[in-house]
């Protein structure tokens, strides 16, 4: 004996499943393009807390040694003591000084050209000086 399927059994048509999965496609092609873009801002976001803390630790040591590390001793007397620096009580870092976001080195200047304090610097995500949006610096300077 044969039974008659009723219309509202049949399966799903060729045109349904790649309607269905034409929308899913887009809904993934949306919230891949939303997490990159808060990736690049987060990878800011971190690079502004590491220079944050860099200048709280120089501002300790600094009260310690009466002056800033010069250039060539650059972040890493935060670390290592250099040379015969009296009253250096450090390390003021608990570690290695990191690298920025981008895996490059940050760039330090003391005396700065921006003030009193020294220049930090992250060249954001290309890598050259100045730049606009995740290409633009970030610098100890300044909040943007």
């Amino acid at each position: 004996m044969k039974t008659k399927r009723r219309k509202s059994e049949r399966g799903v048509t060729l045109i349904e499943m790649l309607v269905v999965i034409t929308i899913i496609g887009l809904i993934a092609g949306l919230v891949t393009v939303n997490v990159i873009r808060q990736g690049e801002s987060a990878k800011r976001t971190a690079a502004r807390a590491q220079i944050s803390s860099f200048m709280n630790a120089l501002g300790i040591y600094k009260l310690d040694t009466g002056v800033y590390p010069a250039t060539t001793q650059g972040l890493q007397a935060l670390r290592e003591k250099p040379g015969e620096m009296p009253n250096w009580a450090g390390p003021y870092l608990p570690k290695d000084v990191p690298l920025d976001p981008w895996g490059r080195p940050y760039e330090y200047k003391y005396p700065g050209d921006h003030g009193e304090d020294p220049d930090i610097i992250s060249l954001g995500a290309d890598g050259q000086p100045a730049g606009d949006g995740n290409n633009a610096d970030i610098v100890s300077w300044s909040n943007k």
